[in-house]
């Protein structure tokens, strides 16, 4: 007989449950999964280029945020790990697949930047590895491969992560765009994340009501000669927390 349910994280991980082998995005065993899709580096896939969100670099040469401590959730290759290292931000980034942290690791190497790469879950090294506060948490594009569940964790990682006065910045699937626009309750129906979440403007404002919207907008659209990546599936946020 199975009665093991106590805590929230013990619910979290029942849920994550119902969702394999789609919870090889985000669960610690997600190695297997990303390790995979990221082996082959000549794959035509586009954020495999070394080049920061357009967005990121926008909220720096407004002045949005400035130098301080970074956090980039789901790193991957590393392309805005190192554009905030050069920048002057102390960086630490965490990606569940040890083939995009070596990658990421030689591109730093090459570059000669500075950077804490982290392999694992983020939700399970925030507090040890992860010691904030930051002064900007990035995410690009691991948000939309959440479980609804796994927003509790996301938000009480930023809870105890983001510093006051900082900054969550982030890009998603934009509902109408890309992503999946099933409402939350049928995704535990079907088992599946149909390769991620869309998000409306108004979702988003939701989730993240306990912090102060700065913008949301679409990515603006960057052609292959531009030094910045850009889709226009996306959204881009920007969200600060009070003082």
């Amino acid at each position: 007989m199975d009665r093991n349910i106590r805590t929230v994280d013990d619910v979290l991980k029942l849920l994550d449950g119902l969702f394999a082998p789609d919870a090889d995005r985000w669960t610690a065993d997600g190695a297997t999964w990303w390790d995979g899709f990221y082996t082959d580096r000549s794959k035509p896939v586009p954020f495999f280029v070394a080049k920061p969100d357009e967005n990121l670099a926008s909220y720096v040469d407004r002045g949005l945020i400035t130098p301080g401590r970074a956090l980039d959730l789901g790193c991957g290759p590393g392309r805005n790990a190192l554009h905030l290292a050069a920048l002057g931000f102390q960086v630490d980034a965490v990606d569940l697949s040890p083939t995009a942290i070596t990658w990421a690791e030689e591109r730093a190497r090459e570059a000669g930047a500075d950077i804490r790469f982290h392999c694992g879950d983020a939700f399970a090294l925030a507090g040890t590895e992860l010691t904030g506060p930051y002064d900007l948490i990035y995410d690009s594009g691991c948000f939309h491969h959440l479980p609804p569940h796994r927003r509790i964790s996301y938000r009480a990682l930023l809870d105890g992560a983001l510093a006051p006065g900082g900054h969550l910045g982030l890009t998603c699937f934009a509902s109408g765009a890309m992503g999946s626009e099933l409402p939350d309750a049928a995704f535990y129906r079907e088992s599946g994340l149909g390769g991620g979440l869309a998000y409306t403007p108004e979702a988003l404002r939701w989730i993240f009501s306990d912090l102060e919207e700065v913008e949301i907008r679409r990515m603006r659209d960057e052609l292959p000669e531009s030094s910045h990546y850009g889709v226009p599936f996306l959204w881009a946020a920007l969200f600060r927390r009070g003082v």
